[in-house]
């Protein structure tokens, strides 16, 4: 007599059996996009706007996400998405280049929470190569510089960095000690980078290291100089599908047609890390709506107890505190960028912008988490690469307590730096 285990599906002798009712998992559509908007702030979102948005979703649907979970597991770097970025015009985040449509930066954080939506290393090719690099040359450089560089690092012809970051500098960068010396017929660059994206793929870096004048300026490396090396930093566990860079700078010669014109102190790097600080806030836009509707799907296919989640009251009483709070970050984010477009945006709502929308994003995505149960931290199911790319975004461009004292100075007119 033959007899089948209730537990494994097989017979006593090996041979495949009848698997008892319950016992094989439904295959969960988890990555609809639903055009989550409770408070209707995108009803007015005029139709050029409407356009990249949409580009954007549908290159988030058809091309990152049937692919990203494999790169990001692998922490492999998928640079043809970079370069479809380019191609669709996703990547320039707002920056004005000569023979490209306009890009409103209303567009540009649609953009960037659509992308975010799909993916944060994805999401980060968009702020490393056009929201930093691309930026610095078109806000800093010369007329030749934007010629030679502009148009094609903007179509994704060639890839850019922005090295600021210093191994022991990261909140202090203002105090950075990469530095560039006279030589004849420019400079040499010595010091060390970290946390570069883009510094190790090729393409040109913006290095930024200070001069013997003890300020900052800005400075054109193409990638395969002499002494200019770049490992990829290896073990993180967030925003694994995009190559972050430890660079060193060994006597690197810069000529003079290299040096951004426009970099002449820290308050111009400063310029450039402010017009991008926004950008963040909508990222996390993004990331937090990928994770409330993949929650909100979860609830209604995943059956426990002989009902669907969505059944039980506290399952709803999450998705609507989740709904809440992204409705916050959306008005915010919309509000904050009306501000921008009319040149009347503070650094002190720009951090807010940032420092709320990260903060308010880390707890959705572990709202979401816990929801999703142990399907939760499966890659598969989506949340599990939020969740840790939330937090690569809620440091980088300015940590939680950099923001606050901005905005803490700003409320009571007394600066708390150290």
């Amino acid at each position: 007599m033959t007899t089948t285990s209730p537990a494994t599906g097989v017979t006593a002798d090996g041979a495949a059996g009848h698997f008892p009712a319950g016992t094989v998992e439904p295959a969960y559509v988890l990555t609809d996009a639903l055009g989550t908007d409770p408070a209707a702030v995108f009803a007015g979102i005029d139709d050029d706007d409407r356009a990249y948005w949409d580009r954007a979703r549908g290159f988030v649907q058809d091309e990152v996400l049937p692919v990203i979970n494999g790169y990001w597991e692998r922490g492999d770097y998928p640079v043809h998405l970079l370069r479809r970025l380019g191609e669709l015009d996703l990547l320039r985040d707002g920056v004005a280049v000569d023979g490209f449509p306009p890009m409103s930066r209303m567009a540009a954080g649609l953009v960037n929470m659509e992308i975010s939506r799909g993916d944060g290393s994805v999401a980060t090719m968009i702020a490393v190569q056009g929201g930093l690099a691309l930026r610095s040359i078109a806000e800093c450089g010369s007329a030749g510089q934007k010629e030679r560089w502009l148009p094609a690092v903007a179509a994704g012809k060639e890839f850019a960095a922005f090295a600021l970051t210093e191994p022991t500098h990261g909140s202090d960068a203002v105090a950075l000690e990469s530095t560039a010396t006279g030589t004849a017929g420019g400079f040499l660059l010595n010091g060390e980078k970290k946390w570069i994206g883009n510094g190790s793929v090729g393409g040109v870096s913006v290095v930024w290291a200070r001069g013997e004048d003890g300020q900052v300026h800005g400075y054109l490396v193409p990638q395969d100089s002499p002494g200019y090396s770049a490992t990829k930093i290896e073990g993180k566990l967030a925003l694994r599908a995009i190559w972050q860079a430890h660079i060193r700078l060994e006597n690197v010669f810069v000529p003079q047609e290299n040096v951004l014109p426009g970099a002449r102190t820290f308050k111009d790097t400063a310029r450039v890390l402010l017009a991008t600080r926004l950008g963040v806030a909508w990222s996390a836009v993004g990331h937090a709506t990928a994770c409330y509707e993949t929650a909100v799907q979860y609830a209604k296919q995943r059956v426990q107890f002989g009902r669907p989640l969505a059944a039980s009251q506290i399952v709803q009483e999450r998705l609507a505190r989740m709904l809440s709070e992204l409705a916050t970050m959306q008005l915010m984010v919309v509000q904050m960028t009306r501000l921008d477009e009319a040149g009347a945006l503070t650094p002190e709502q720009a951090s807010l912008a940032k420092y709320t929308c990260t903060r308010i994003a880390r707890g959705i995505a572990s709202n979401a988490r816990d929801l999703l149960g142990g399907n939760g931290i499966l890659l598969e199911n989506r949340v599990a690469r939020h969740l840790a790319d939330i937090e690569a975004i809620h440091t980088y461009e300015g940590t939680e307590t950099m923001q606050a004292l901005i905005i803490g100075r700003g409320i009571t007119g007394i600066s708390a730096f150290a």
